[in-house]
């Protein structure tokens, strides 16, 4: 039986936590955190479903929604999560029908739904896709790989400059606490308006960062030429899975490669530490510099199907 429920806000922190841990490559967007931050910030609305397949416990999703007056907004971004042994076709398609049965199309609601589900699978996907949006494509680093066999695999470019940035007098300081977090904020929003790219604010950082930080969740790298700050990186953590969030990095911090040492230490932080998969993040072609950078380390590009309604 592949009949499909979802029990919504069923579970406790706890529980969700838990089960969250055992999924491999979960995101940044179904945390917890994330949707905390998401209401603080947004003024929306959250909802956790455990979902049964043959009654089983078979995965997660998180819901976030919006509304007044009659109008009616549903977000899923970059769920549902498996459970492992789940997330086959015969899994996708009976979800699919019981999130309709929750949130069915009517008047007055917008539905805006990225499946984390490969492009190769876009057709179990029952819904209008939105029209001129390119799927999602990001990067997943796998570590649980060996440290010697990681570094083997960057490309050739960037482990050069890997290897200089490790002889040159560059200092790292790594933070768990938020300490540091108004300086790369500073530099993260004079780089947004400097290069006009879309990322998230630094009001949203700082809203997951406050609900991050109690579990041990974010990771803040900062390097230092001589007294100088040059460079900076923040991951967050989620489960066994973690986000490459900001990267910011001035003159001086190219110089000496500061950014591909802030990378490659944060990763080993990160395996270290038991995380198992890093999302290094949002790639596409207008950002053809930054792409080729995070294509650089080795890992396994994945786009997504799309956007739907």
């Amino acid at each position: 039986m592949n009949e499909c429920t979802i029990e919504w806000n069923a579970l406790s922190l706890n529980e969700w936590d838990d089960l969250f841990r055992t999924i491999r490559r979960s995101t940044l967007l179904q945390s917890y955190p994330y949707a905390q931050a998401l209401c603080a910030c947004q003024h929306q609305r959250a909802r956790w479903g455990l979902i049964r397949i043959g009654g089983a416990p078979a995965g997660l999703v998180q819901v976030t929604e919006a509304g007044a007056l009659g109008l009616h907004g549903v977000i899923v971004d970059r769920g549902p999560l498996w459970l492992p042994g789940y997330g086959q076709a015969r899994h996708w398609v009976p979800f699919f029908a019981a999130f309709d049965r929750a949130f069915p199309r009517r008047l007055g609601r917008r539905r805006r739904i990225i499946p984390e589900i490969d492009q190769t699978q876009a057709i179990l996907v029952p819904y209008v896709a939105v029209p001129r949006i390119k799927p999602y494509q990001t990067i997943w680093m796998d570590l649980r790989v060996d440290e010697d066999d990681l570094r083997a695999g960057l490309n050739r470019n960037w482990r050069n400059h890997l290897n200089r940035a490790e002889r040159e007098n560059v200092r790292v300081e790594w933070h768990k606490d938020g300490t540091a977090l108004p300086w790369l904020m500073r530099h993260h929003s004079a780089h947004r308006t400097v290069k006009n790219f879309q990322a998230a604010s630094p009001a949203f950082i700082r809203a997951l960062a406050k609900y991050s930080i109690p579990r041990g969740d974010m990771l803040l790298g900062q390097a230092f030429a001589g007294d100088e700050s040059v460079a900076g990186v923040l991951f967050f953590r989620h489960g066994a899975s973690a986000t490459y969030q900001v990267g910011w990095s001035g003159e001086q911090g190219r110089k000496v490669n500061a950014h591909q040492l802030l990378l490659w230490q944060g990763m080993m932080r990160l395996k270290q530490e038991g995380i198992q998969d890093l999302d290094l993040g949002g790639i596409n072609d207008i950002a053809e510099g930054v792409k080729t950078f995070k294509e650089g380390m080795g890992g396994e590009t994945v786009a997504l199907a799309g956007m739907y309604r």
